[in-house]
């Protein structure tokens, strides 16, 4: 029996008062929690912040969640103790109001128009361009774009599933373990599938046989496949046995397969005791009728071994790390499939950490590798009084897909952005070469390009989170802002915009630099979220909650509208908007979708999903 559910049962049986609960959780956080959450560590979320958390999120984080190494430590009793001190609140059932529910639960069996988004990147180059046959929204119309309905998430703090529209139909995962399933045009919910951890990867749409199927991951590293009428599951499988194993990037489905990169969360899951490191990034592919693995291989050639101990005499392990945390890109052309990777954790550091890789589609042999920063190891437990002395790399994953782009030429382009600041231009018909590289900003472990570039075959589209604010909402009084890794002696408006740059040369075209914000603590001049582009306009959100809108020609904003707000919910559940990162903008059928809310080291939680239409309708 899972543990929430254990606890839950203690919930319900009464195991303790909430008052007692409180005092005994204020014990648990001071022992347990505050030196991390009270500052000290720059990716927890503040004290003040997990406020706003619920306390089902703040439990499933110490369970399976990246606070899982802490929850080992505690007993049930004590977990949610924690989680009702910190949150403020009591726990739900969870159930979602009735009128959230469309009058047909079921999802139509074959699309009603022809207008789709489908996976991370709309299609399995990743280029994150939606033509205008598809979009059917014109760069005309973007001033006239009002809100037509707003979802809200029940039960989370970050909205970070992106949603994939097709047959009329929004599919979204969520960190409270759902996948929706919503009428595109209403936001009313068809159905609710029931995942075993939480949905970080966008949904990839197949057909199966006479139907089609739902393909995602969760953090657990387990891939599903699930009907798209009905939400039922057709197939489970688990992509990696080990313990920190994750999936965020989405699947990328091609001629009948399914194909996954899988990452870990052992890079800040150990401590002082644990043996770190022996994850090993990889890509699978799966047959997408059974679920049956067809190839894995691996982005660290070699298992683990032994390599020095803690101070504790806890045995180092390596090489380990090279998670994949995108969706693969897929190369029909040259049979190959594209990925980035992350960085190493415990050294000896191999040449294919912070690299692009390609894999052969047919049986998964590493076609070549570029590998594109060095000794970036790096394990942040690392400098704890128990643990050993080592190097500290400036964390320089490739965090997001490469991009598949054919210029009007003939010739082909495979271009990356890294959190270097960096963005690649490679030549997969030569191996990899590198054509050329462009930096558009200093980067930084939650700088540089994090989440995605895009192109509309013309132009190649960059934001930068460089020097971001980080935001953190602060119950009914709003915002408030601190910076994290930012210089005294810079100027907090410089590092983040939108990029321009040609794909053929990498050289800069244009340059729409962040709004001046004066002062303002509620502003912020990073874009981290991916961009989303349409034939004359490029789309892109930024860290203080704006979507804006640009023209592709000069950078010129053409619509900016502010989501850090409350809103009143088709579903009947509270709801506010916050930060934009990770996810990008979907367009479809006259309709612009996107996430609000990212909770994340110090950004504005939220739990948005919002659709914008011409004058709202």
């Amino acid at each position: 029996m899972k543990t929430v559910l254990v606890g839950l049962a203690l919930l319900a049986a009464g195991f303790a008062h909430d008052a007692f609960a409180a005092r005994d959780g204020e014990s648990v956080y001071n022992q347990q929690c505050a030196m991390c959450h009270n500052g000290a560590n720059e990716r927890a979320p503040r004290r003040e912040a997990l406020k706003s958390f619920e306390p089902e999120l703040v439990l499933k984080a110490l369970i399976d969640g990246p606070m899982a190494a802490q929850g080992r430590a505690l007993n049930d009793a004590e977990m949610h103790a924690v989680a009702i001190f910190l949150t403020g609140k009591k726990f739900t059932s969870g159930a979602m109001p009735k009128q959230a529910f469309c009058a047909d639960r079921q999802a139509p069996a074959k699309a009603t128009n022809a207008q789709f988004w489908n996976g991370w990147g709309g299609d399995a180059t990743n280029q994150r361009f939606q033509p205008a046959a598809l979009a059917g929204l014109g760069a005309v119309d973007v001033q006239k774009l009002k809100l037509k309905w707003a979802f809200a998430i029940p039960g989370v703090i970050r909205a970070y599933g992106q949603p994939t529209i097709v047959g009329g139909t929004a599919f979204f995962g969520t960190a409270a373990d759902k996948v929706y399933a919503l009428d595109a045009k209403t936001g009313c919910i068809r159905w609710v599938f029931d995942a075993d951890a939480g949905v970080r990867s966008a949904i990839s749409v197949g057909r199966l046989g006479d139907h089609m199927a739902a393909y995602f991951g969760d953090q657990r590293g387990q891939i599903y496949a699930i009907d798209t009428r009905t939400g039922r599951q057709i197939w489970k499988i688990k992509a990696d046995d080990h313990p920190f194993a994750y999936i965020t990037g989405a699947v990328t489905l091609n001629d009948g397969r399914a194909y996954v990169g899988v990452a870990s969360r052992e890079e800040t899951a150990g401590g002082a005791d644990y043996a770190c490191c022996n994850f090993r990034g990889s890509v699978v592919a799966l047959e997408a009728a059974t679920g049956k693995q067809v190839w894995k291989s691996y982005t660290i050639p070699d298992a683990a071994k032994p390599n020095g101990e803690t101070k504790g005499g806890q045995p180092i392990w390596g090489p380990a790390g090279g998670s994949v945390w995108s969706a693969p890109t897929i190369d029909p052309v040259k049979r190959a499939v594209y990925v980035g990777t992350g960085n190493d954790y415990t050294g000896p550091e191999p040449k294919t950490t912070d690299a692009i890789m390609a894999f052969d589609m047919d049986d998964g042999h590493v076609r070549w590798v570029q590998q594109m920063t060095r000794d970036d190891i790096g394990f942040p437990p690392c400098d704890s009084p128990d643990m050993f002395k080592c190097p500290h790399g400036p964390d320089y994953d490739f965090g997001s897909s490469p991009i598949l782009i054919t210029l009007p030429s003939g010739q082909r382009i495979l271009s990356a952005g890294q959190k270097s600041g960096v963005v690649h231009g490679l030549d997969p018909d030569q191996d990899g070469k590198i054509l050329w590289q462009t930096r558009i900003g200093q980067g930084g472990n939650e700088g540089g390009i994090e989440f995605g570039i895009g192109s509309d075959g013309q132009k190649i589209y960059a934001p930068l989170s460089d020097f971001r604010f980080k935001i953190a909402m602060n119950g009914e009084a709003g915002a408030r802002a601190t910076i994290i890794g930012l210089p005294a002696t810079l100027d907090p408006n410089v590092g983040g915009g939108l990029f321009a740059l040609d794909p053929a040369t990498g050289k800069q075209i244009w340059h729409a630099p962040p709004p001046d914000c004066h002062g303002d603590t509620s502003c912020s001049p990073a874009q981290s979220a991916a961009p989303t582009a349409i034939p004359g306009v490029v789309f892109s959100g930024s860290v203080d909650g704006h979507m804006r809108a640009y023209s592709t020609a000069d950078g010129r904003v053409l619509w900016d509208v502010d989501t850090q707000k409350n809103y009143k919910s088709v579903d009947g559940v509270p709801g506010h908007g916050g930060s934009i990162d990770g996810p990008g903008p979907v367009i479809v059928d006259g309709i612009l979708y996107t996430n609000s809310g990212y909770g994340y080291v110090g950004e504005a939680t939220g739990n948005m999903l919002l659709a914008f239409s011409v004058d709202g309708k």
